[in-house]
């Protein structure tokens, strides 16, 4: 069994927030995989479901975020999990807007909710990294991930949101680059190929070489001809 975590603080005056982008992941997780409905239990909201053999529980812990391994680490000793089992998604504000990466084990970075978790649980469980941008001095941290996103950025978040539920089954079944190819065909789409390239066109026949003077017979040329 896998635990899925989405990181965020409860109620609607949170729900926009950028340090909210990890409950926002599982609840476009919950709604496109036909999981079970949201309900209360280990101190979050719960939704579960499977992706083939892989019995998935997603948690989002109603604890505020400095408390959420309280809720991770009652889940997982209710299931019998070992943190290995467990995968945190989380917003980091080291990466830039739109950027995914995946960390195994380390330490939390000064992140609260992943400091909380190591508390609980230790270091040793899986994280995902959503990007969400720096404001540019340490200060302004805590008010900038406490903001909505912008407008600008809904674009982009839509896109980020959609790749992680199209790649989940992969991450789920270890496959961390198939995960990560499935949100970058969503935030980062190549370009058409034949859009790029410019019509051929054909080419200009050669101009014929003029003849030089041909000093030979006419019964020469004819006798040439049969060479």
């Amino acid at each position: 069994m896998k635990i899925i975590v989405g990181l965020g603080n409860p109620g609607s005056k949170y729900a926009g927030n950028r340090h909210n982008i990890g409950f926002m992941a599982l609840d476009q997780i919950a709604g496109d995989h036909g999981f079970s409905p949201w309900r209360s239990k280990f101190q979050g909201q719960i939704s579960e479901g499977r992706f083939g053999s892989d019995k998935v529980l997603l948690l989002k812990p109603e604890t505020f975020m400095n408390l959420s391994g309280q809720s991770v680490g009652e889940a997982m000793r209710f299931h019998k999990c070992e943190p290995s089992d467990v995968i945190v998604f989380h917003d980091e504000i080291d990466l830039a807007p739109k950027k995914v990466r995946l960390k195994s084990g380390g330490g939390h970075a000064g992140h609260n909710g992943l400091r909380s978790i190591h508390a609980h649980i230790g270091p040793d469980y899986d994280r995902v990294r959503l990007g969400v941008g720096h404001p540019g001095h340490k200060d302004a941290v805590p008010g900038y991930v406490l903001r909505d996103f912008a407008k600008a950025d809904q674009d982009w978040l839509d896109d980020v949101l959609r790749g992680i539920s199209d790649g989940i089954a992969e991450l789920v079944a270890g496959q961390g680059d198939r995960f990560l190819n499935a949100v970058a065909l969503r935030a980062a789409p190549p370009r058409s190929s034949t859009a790029a390239k410019p019509p051929k066109t054909k080419a200009p026949a050669p101009e014929p070489e003029p003849e030089a003077d041909d000093t030979r017979s006419p019964m020469q040329k004819l006798l040439d001809r049969f060479k």
